[in-house]
């Protein structure tokens, strides 16, 4: 059965109710990059036209940490490294940051918004980052594929329920 406009109204007040009295909001404050390093240490014969496409392997890594009351700072490092014949065509790290302000959320919102929301947010900026670090770097631009935070969130919250399981055991 549908709400009445009256009880969705009601529903509305106790949801903001629960989160302190404030809309919840999330705002970037800034964004930069921390860190970038591109390495090609087969240049320039590593440039040459190859047969076959080469191995790309991508690392992900989402860290968060408190500036103020509801300011935070949130890192998304990539790292991608192309090799072919055994030999490393070229590796590309990014840590990439943004400052997040984020008001009005239940405490039990605040881990998935700066881990699932934030980097999904910093992603596409960091994307092209690494892109561009390719394309200089005399190679065709990598175009990392959108990346699912709320599975890689999910697999860390069970990584360390895990962990805890085994201590207390």
């Amino acid at each position: 059965m549908a709400k009445k406009p009256e009880e969705k109204a009601e529903a509305a007040k106790e949801a903001t109710a629960a989160g302190n009295g404030a809309q919840p909001s999330l705002n970037v404050l800034t964004q930069y990059v921390k860190d970038l390093s591109f390495e090609s240490p087969g240049a320039p014969q590593s440039l040459r036209g190859r047969s076959e496409a080469p191995a790309i392997n991508i690392n992900v890594n989402v860290n968060a940490n408190p500036l103020g009351e509801n300011d935070y700072d949130v890192v998304l490092t990539l790292n991608a490294k192309a090799e072919a014949d055994k030999a490393v065509l070229f590796n590309v790290e990014l840590v990439y940051g943004g400052v997040f302000r984020i008001a009005g959320f239940p405490q039990e919102h605040m881990l998935p918004v700066l881990f699932i929301e934030c980097p999904r947010l910093l992603f596409p900026f960091a994307r092209q980052v690494i892109a561009d670090a390719t394309r200089g770097g005399g190679f065709p631009p990598l175009m990392i594929d959108p990346i699912d935070f709320a599975r890689m969130f999910q697999q860390r919250v069970a990584e360390e329920q895990a962990k805890a399981k085994v201590m207390a055991s």
